[in-house]
């Protein structure tokens, strides 16, 4: 039997840190190790981890950031695969054995699978991420500028072999988070993704609800663009120096667009919302009309959507906004 080590690191979230590492000991797969990498946190977690003996290898590093953390990490993995679990996640029971068993069907470098969406509380608020199921090769997309449909960190399993190509990443300056990033596109530079169709974990988002255009717990909306074209300038010098793969200047990505477009419009004047529609939207455009992952309805309902934040009623102008931002949004509407 093949070992997985599932990788919880942690900063300051005490609070979660023990529902993350009891889901990872839970596990049902038996040659599972965990491994928690606490990244110089000031709070009660090293109390919280020490509480666990050896039934987990507990690490303490100083203060750097997830990039950090996930090179440290790397750098000490002794198995084959590995699952990086953020903290404040949880895994269910069958996760790790879902996950072997479609490795041992084929030479994947990723294995990916839904999370099912909770709130601060853990408590499930009927969501899941992603909707969409990306090719298998997804070099050719991602040559092409288009990042394909992925969890976030938490629902991604990964050979450590193909993780070892991409890692380790740049830590310096303003680079010190969105670890994630660089293994979910890089590893796809290595080999073939593989999907799970269903959800075996929980991905919790601290600012969950209806009435808010955010949807994301690592950046504010209005830093998440400039983050990530950053992280695609990282990724494409390690693709050409590592990999020898050609990666494009500029990427494509409709949740990276519709953080500009929600970021902008969300309960501004008619007119800055006329302005931006007429002068600043092909991005955000182009992401819906020639998005190689959606279908023709699809398109044309994100396209509607968009078109109502040109209306001189805010309240519904804003309605769009939220509702095209965040799936919670849409499950409210659907419950009225």
């Amino acid at each position: 039997m093949k070992h997985v080590t599932i990788a919880i690191c942690n900063y300051n979230y005490e609070r979660y840190l023990r529902a993350a590492i009891d889901s990872a000991l839970a596990q049902d797969y038996p040659d599972t190790q965990v491994m928690v990498i606490d990244d110089g946190s000031t709070d009660s977690s090293r109390a919280i981890m020490e509480s666990y003996g050896d039934r987990i290898s507990a690490v303490f590093k100083k203060n750097g950031g997830q990039v950090s953390a996930y090179n440290y990490a790397i750098g000490l993995l002794d198995t084959e695969y590995v699952i990086f679990l953020d903290s404040d996640d949880v895994l269910y029971p069958e996760a790790v054995s879902e996950v072997m068993r479609l490795f041992d069907s084929g030479a994947w470098s990723k294995v990916q699978f839904r999370l099912d969406v909770m709130d601060r509380q853990g408590a499930l608020t009927g969501a899941y991420v992603p909707h969409t199921v990306p090719p298998h090769d997804c070099t050719k997309l991602l040559q092409g500028g288009w990042l394909y449909p992925s969890p976030p960190a938490s629902g991604n399993a990964y050979r450590v072999s193909a993780l070892r190509q991409v890692f380790p990443v740049p830590e310096e300056g303003v680079n010190r988070y969105g670890a994630d990033f660089y293994a979910i596109y890089g590893v796809a530079l290595t080999g073939p993704i593989g999907t799970v169709p269903k959800s075996l974990g929980g991905y919790r988002v601290h600012n969950a609800g209806g009435e808010t255009v955010s949807f994301a717990n690592s950046e504010q909306l209005n830093k998440a663009p400039r983050a990530f074209n950053m992280r695609w300038a990282i990724l494409r010098n390690i693709a050409k120096d590592r990999l020898n793969v050609e990666l494009p200047p500029t990427f494509h990505d409709f949740s990276h667009e519709k953080a500009t477009f929600c970021s902008t419009l969300y309960r501004a004047k008619l007119l800055s919302r006329w302005h931006w529609m007429l002068h600043d939207s092909s991005g955000y455009l182009h992401t819906i009309i020639a998005n190689p992952f959606w279908g023709v309805k699809k398109k044309l309902g994100t396209l509607v959507l968009s078109s109502l934040c040109l209306l001189p009623y805010s309240p519904l102008s804003d309605f769009a906004v939220r509702y095209i931002a965040n799936p919670l949004a849409r499950r409210r509407a659907a419950g009225r």
